[in-house]
């Protein structure tokens, strides 16, 4: 691995994280694997709306809990922690 780029490094880990079930994971490291993904992903949210689903709120309050994080930092997080699943 030490050879890859963060870039690739990261998608390797979303196919793993594809790979596994819902019913295999926690949903806190599911909180965590979305919260990452999306600070990765997309960078730090804006937050205009308020969101009535309670789902959706975890999602995001998981998401802004990390938004201090850089979208490279997030990655290498999202990395770390599916390769500690494994």
């Amino acid at each position: 691995m030490p050879g890859k780029d963060l870039d690739t490094r990261f998608k390797e880990a979303v196919e793993l994280a594809d790979r596994m079930t819902q019913s295999e994971l926690p949903q806190d490291v599911q909180l965590r694997l979305y919260a990452f993904y999306k600070q990765a992903s997309f960078g730090t949210p804006s937050f205009g709306s308020s969101n009535a689903d309670l789902r959706n709120a975890f999602k995001t309050n998981a998401w802004m809990q990390i938004s201090h994080l850089s979208p490279d930092e997030a990655k290498e997080k999202y990395i770390e922690l599916i390769h500690s699943l494994q």
